[in-house]
């Protein structure tokens, strides 16, 4: 509780004002829900078109692509890498992520990853989603991140 002259002196109010810029980087980070939203969108926008065009205009057919699935899955991967540390590296949002309104960018300044940074969470990001254990550390992480948010010293915040 405050004292009288603390409060005349206005000393209380700028506490509370340093009480609220201590949690505000907190509340900056995207919620559990929007990032899997947005990683189920980019999933359907990216990943499918990418399927479909391997599938039936590269390998010919889907009998030809059952026949040479490690050749159409390393050009599915390696066009899908290309295009999404594109995105990450020009403006950090995949379609997903602008859709949701919520950016990624490296943890301490809250500026553009770098391009190592983008490798590792790109490489930590597939490893996660074949891992189911590695699925669930945002919900040990009293911070919420992921994975790959943890190896590559990145977060998503919200963009707004």
């Amino acid at each position: 509780m405050a004292k009288w002259r603390d409060v005349k002196q206005n000393r209380v109010q700028e506490e509370k004002s340093n009480n609220s810029k201590l949690k505000s980087p907190k509340s900056d980070l995207a919620s559990l829900p929007s990032r899997l939203k947005a990683f189920l969108l980019d999933t359907f926008l990216i990943t499918t078109p990418i399927l479909y065009i391997v599938i039936y205009l590269i390998m010919g057919s889907g009998e030809e692509f059952s026949q040479n699935r490690a050749m159409g899955w390393g050009i599915i991967f390696f066009v899908h890498s290309i295009i999404i540390l594109i995105l990450w590296l020009k403006n950090g949002q995949t379609p997903g992520l602008k859709a949701y309104d919520i950016k990624l960018v490296d943890n301490l300044t809250k500026q553009r990853v770098s391009v190592i940074q983008v490798l590792v969470r790109y490489i930590t990001t597939l490893f996660a989603v074949v891992s189911i254990f590695l699925l669930f550390t945002p919900f040990f992480n009293k911070d919420k991140k992921t994975f790959q948010d943890i190896l590559s010293n990145t977060i998503i915040i919200n963009d707004k």
